[in-house]
C-alpha cells in the first residue's frame, strides 16, 4: 500500500509543478529532522523518510485489518468503506500528524482534497478494505 501511496505522491506533484520531485522523501524526512536539515542530509535523509513513509502506511493499513473484526458496521461495502477509510487516513495525517511535526498542516482545499481522496481511495483504501474483507471471509 505504502508503494501505490507513494506513487500518487509523485504524480500529483509531477502534475502540479511539472517537475519531477527528486527530493520528496528528503521532505518526508523532514517532518522529524526539519526542513533545512533534511533536504541537506542526502541520501540519508531520504532514506529516513522512505522508512518513516513506508511505516505510516503499514501502521494505518495494520489499524484497519485489526479494528475491522471488532467495529461490525465496517462489514457493510468494502468499497465504501475502503473509500472512507482513505479520507480518514488522509485527514489524520494532513491535520493532525503534520501539525505535530515542522512542517504543520496543509491548508485545506476540497477540491484538491477531493481529487486526492479519489485517487487515493482507490490506491489505497480499497485495496485494504479488499483483503481484509477477503481474510476475514466477509462478502
Amino acid at each position: 500500500m505504502g508503494t501505490t501511496d507513494i506513487v500518487l505522491a509523485f504524480t500529483s506533484a509531477y502534475i502540479k509543478s511539472g517537475k519531477f520531485a527528486g527530493k520528496m522523501f528528503n521532505y518526508i524526512a523532514a517532518g522529524a529532522l526539519g526542513v533545512p536539515t533534511a533536504l541537506k542530509g542526502g541520501n540519508a535523509a531520504a532514506f529516513l523518510g522512505l522508512f518513516f513513509h513506508y511505516f505510516i502506511a503499514f501502521s494505518f493499513t495494520l489499524l484497519f485489518f485489526l479494528v475491522f473484526p471488532k467495529l461490525k458496521f465496517l462489514a457493510f461495502n468494502k468499497y465504501l468503506v475502503g473509500m472512507l477509510y482513505a479520507v480518514f487516513v488522509s485527514m489524520v495525517v494532513d491535520q493532525l500528524i503534520l501539525r505535530l511535526t515542522p512542517l504543520g498542516a496543509f491548508p485545506f482545499n476540497l477540491a484538491d482534497y477531493f481529487i486526492n481522496w479519489v485517487v487515493f481511495g482507490i490506491l489505497f483504501g480499497v485495496p485494504i478494505a479488499y483483503n481484509t474483507y477477503k481474510y476475514y471471509g466477509v462478502e
